[in-house]
């Protein structure tokens, strides 16, 4: 059984460690499904201030929901809608620090504030992006979206 062990107080080592235990959790796992799922609980339970993490699949042009922790999700997204599918049309991090001020914004859950929407890429092409939701604005920054795109990174080949 995996634990889920406690990050440290300062923000860049949580994510070290973080990544430590994705590569732990993933590594030899051939099944996509499996790696997104797990991917998403470890990030919904060690970082704090979550009342959302999960993944949106890139299929056929659409964004599609994958394996997430919390509330009930949008399905389907088109791309340039909302801070998921913007993310996929600018293919760059979205930071934002209040999702009621972001134009387009897209609320599967009312009790959302604040997102970090990150772009997964693999062999040249996005694949889909990771979406964390908070119910405090301002919740995410430029550490979090460096964490956050490090963490996917070594996602990226285990869920093409």
């Amino acid at each position: 059984m995996f634990e889920v062990k406690a990050l440290s107080e300062n923000k860049t080592d949580s994510y070290a460690e973080l990544l430590t235990q994705l590569d732990g959790l993933t590594s030899g796992e051939p099944d996509p499904i499996a790696n997104m799922a797990n991917a998403a609980s470890l990030i919904f339970h060690s970082l704090p201030d979550l009342n959302w993490a999960g993944f949106y699949r890139l299929i056929d042009g659409v964004l599609v929901l994958g394996p997430f922790i919390g509330r009930p999700a949008c399905i389907r997204i088109a791309i340039g809608k909302g801070v998921c599918g913007t993310a996929v049309a600018e293919n760059a991090t979205q930071c934002v620090p209040d999702v009621h001020a972001f134009p387009g914004h897209i609320a599967c859950d009312s009790a959302s504030r604040s997102e970090l929407v990150v772009p997964i890429s693999h062999e040249g092409r996005i694949i889909g992006v990771l979406d964390l939701d908070s119910p405090s604005p301002s919740r995410f920054d430029e550490e979090d979206a460096l964490g956050c795109e490090r963490l996917m990174a070594l996602l990226a080949p285990r869920i093409a």
